[in-house]
């Protein structure tokens, strides 16, 4: 998301969710002066396949109406365009009415009827998860095998899938939704949600390489840097809090790695202004109306 003089920098902070009233107050990982500035660079069982996403799309809009050949699509009839096909051959329609207008729009509360069957819609959900160490973010039908999804199970019977990536070694902070929308949004290379990690390291961290974090190091011939990062306050100093804006996970872990530490621990306590607070490890909860509100304004 680029910088210019006619940007509103507490509009900025809202859209990172560094900002508000559902995420924490000021954080235990930062210090009061924050450092640096904004950075450069860079199934199975049923699932929903994410959608890819590429640098030129714009970010999606939410409206509680949708476009009839998405609604078809969502509900995993076909693709929207084989649902262009379907509505001008007139066996869609809506509340008893045959629809054959490419570009109709459909509540939430209508009945939409394909072919004489009623299309049903999955209610979105959004569930928030303290994923422990160790366990995969990706579904997986070996019982034996540590997975997230053996938690939140029983949370919904809509299918949900993990909105980004986490390595198995580390743990935090996970979103599951079925709304392609807001992942679609949350991992736009664009948006830069905000991220802020506990990292627990082998060795203490010294004043210049915590600088170079929000300067910014070259890894791989691609440039990185923190929005933030400082001591924990109270702790030794191989723990480290680090603030970054973007859609990566593992941004953190390569810069520590680039300047010779190695994570023991890492734990992702904020994600887009959603925190850790009484969501013990290893727990989920559905979000509040009002957090889901704040995600679609940011």
């Amino acid at each position: 998301m680029s910088r210019n003089s006619g940007d509103n920098p507490k509009s900025r902070e809202n859209r990172r969710g560094g900002n508000s009233k559902y995420g924490a107050k000021k954080s235990k990982y930062l210090s009061d002066k924050p450092k640096g500035k904004e950075k450069t660079g860079t199934t199975s069982a049923g699932l929903p396949k994410r959608q890819r996403t590429r640098q030129g799309e714009p970010l999606p809009k939410f409206d509680d109406k949708i476009r009839l050949n998405k609604y078809i699509a969502n509900a995993g009839i076909c693709s929207r365009r084989e649902a262009d096909t379907l509505i001008s051959s007139g066996v869609v329609s809506v509340n008893g009415e045959v629809i054959v207008e490419l570009g109709y729009k459909v509540n939430p509360t209508d009945v939409v009827r394909y072919d004489g069957a009623t299309v049903k819609h999955d209610k979105k959900r959004y569930v928030l998860v303290n994923k422990p160490k160790e366990f995969t973010i990706r579904y997986s039908e070996d019982p034996s095998k540590k997975s997230v999804y053996h938690f939140i199970e029983k949370a919904c019977k809509e299918p949900l899938f993990p909105v980004g990536k986490m390595d198995r070694s580390a743990a935090g902070l996970m979103l599951y939704t079925n709304d392609t929308d807001m992942d679609k949004k949350l991992m736009h290379p664009k948006f830069k949600v905000s991220q802020l990690f506990h990292v627990v390291l082998n060795k203490a961290v010294s004043d210049e390489d915590l600088e170079k974090l929000t300067k910014g190091l070259y890894v791989d011939d691609k440039m990185f840097s923190a929005e933030e990062a400082s001591f924990v306050s109270g702790k030794p100093h191989n723990e480290i809090g680090v603030r970054i804006l973007s859609h990566k996970s593992n941004m953190v872990k390569l810069m520590m790695g680039k300047l010779g530490y190695e994570i023991l621990v890492l734990d992702r306590v904020e994600f887009a202004g959603l925190t850790k607070k009484d969501l013990p490890r290893g727990h989920y909860r559905h979000l509040t109306e009002k957090e889901v509100a704040f995600l679609k304004m940011s």
